[in-house]
């Protein structure tokens, strides 16, 4: 049993690779957990599931520094293993073409060698979260840059707080782009405004590059858009867990 955790702004994702299947699970991410809190979430959530094989592994990648000791901790005292984090030194297989590659945040470097090792290919890897992160990977395996942006939620959010008017709605696809209440024009906004914006960029990032390629999306809001998007081959929700789980082979 491998474990692999994805320590997110909004939530962790817990992914169990075993002989004959793959299991994942969702925690929220909460700074006011202890240790022992995030022992206990973890030793009931395993059990819940009968888990009790011996792990031969834990990796983690982490955007929330403060959370990462706690987990890291965690999965040390409920499975008596030394997890593998992902940061600056850790073997990936992909040369980082940032001009300073330790900004790179862990998830996006994930994400791009799990795509990579999948397809490739010239890559564009969209993961739509709390931020939506264009990530980009040349034929050679290479990454090369991308772009970082707020997530819908983000944005929701933003609008209520900001506005006197203006309520909080459910992000869904409205029936039409011309709202007729100030809810649907709401979610018109948000919705067909990401759509245009995830389109655009795609396009941007092609000419740029000057050829085509492979574009993947993943993340907690990908399955809100992908059906709805002719830009996107391949729609990948756990992208960043077998991305952490093909780091972990190449180190260990």
């Amino acid at each position: 049993m491998l474990i692999a955790v994805d320590i997110g702004n909004t939530n962790i994702v817990i992914g169990v690779f075993l002989r004959d299947r793959f299991l994942n699970f969702r925690l929220s991410t909460s700074l006011k957990l202890t240790q022992d809190e995030y022992c206990i979430n973890l030793y009931n959530l395993f059990n819940l599931y009968g888990l009790n094989e011996k792990a031969r592994g834990a990796v983690v990648s982490s955007v929330v520094p403060q959370i990462t000791p706690r987990m890291t901790n965690a999965i040390k005292t409920v499975f008596n293993i030394q997890p593998l984090e992902v940061g600056p030194g850790i073997k990936t297989g992909m040369p980082i073409k940032y001009h300073n590659p330790s900004e790179v945040g862990a998830d996006r470097i994930v994400n791009a060698v799990g795509a990579y090792e999948e397809f490739k290919d010239a890559l564009i890897v969209i993961d739509s979260g709390t931020a939506i992160t264009f990530d980009v990977i040349n034929k050679k395996g290479e990454y090369i840059g991308g772009a970082i942006a707020p997530g819908i939620h983000i944005s929701a959010d933003a609008l209520a707080l900001k506005t006197a008017k203006l309520p909080r709605v459910p992000l869904q696809m409205p029936p039409e782009v011309i709202g007729k209440t100030t809810m649907n024009s709401i979610q018109s906004g948000l919705f067909y405004g990401y759509l245009s914006m995830i389109e655009g960029m795609i396009k941007r990032i092609k000419e740029e590059l000057g050829h085509d390629c492979t574009v993947v999306i993943t993340g907690g809001d990908s399955a809100l858009f992908y059906k709805h998007l002719k830009e996107i081959d391949h729609f990948r929700p756990y992208l960043t867990l077998f991305g952490l789980k093909a780091i972990y082979e190449k180190n260990t």
